[in-house]
């Protein structure tokens, strides 16, 4: 089912597909941390994305009872933005040769990543509340603000130290 398709013709079934595809989103993403945490030099920078990686999990627990609070099956659809910002991510971070500058990139990633689901979730709590599910919007709530401390964590990281480093 593509986003514009046919196939969505209600608020709700707009709701489930994008439950759908930040499902998969999250999934990739269990997979992706741990190859960008391996690649961080910095160690706050690799144990932020292994803290991030255990808070993750919980996001994908949490959209699994999204998932059964709707009464619907738990199933990921295609989400080819988060493939896009994995590729791009293991693209760019292997043409980098200054590990300094690697931090960078790769909290520069993570953001992308981070901003993707930030979009994503805001959407989600906003569509739950107008259906009446106010249920869900919350659980959906505390993805959105752990999200959204990570982002602001990354922007520290970067702007205290992982940029300066990599600028000299």
């Amino acid at each position: 089912m593509g986003l514009f398709t046919k196939d969505i013709k209600t608020m709700n079934d707009l709701f489930v597909h994008q439950l759908q595809d930040i499902y998969y989103a999250e999934k990739q993403l269990v997979k992706a941390l741990p190859k960008m945490a391996e690649k961080a030099t910095d160690r706050q920078l690799k144990q932020g994305f292994l803290s991030h990686l255990e808070e993750t999990k919980t996001h994908v627990q949490r959209l699994e009872q999204v998932f059964q609070m709707q009464g619907i099956e738990v199933k990921a659809v295609d989400c080819p933005a988060i493939d896009g910002i994995i590729r791009e991510a293991d693209e760019v971070a292997g043409e980098v040769a200054d590990r300094s500058v690697l931090d960078a990139a790769l909290i520069n990633a993570g953001q992308a990543a981070e901003h993707y689901e930030i979009t994503r979730y805001g959407s989600l709590i906003a569509w739950a509340k107008q259906l009446g599910r106010n249920d869900c919007a919350s659980v959906l709530q505390k993805t959105l603000d752990e999200e959204k401390a990570t982002d602001r964590k990354l922007t520290t990281l970067a702007e205290s130290r992982i940029n300066l480093r990599a600028a000299s």
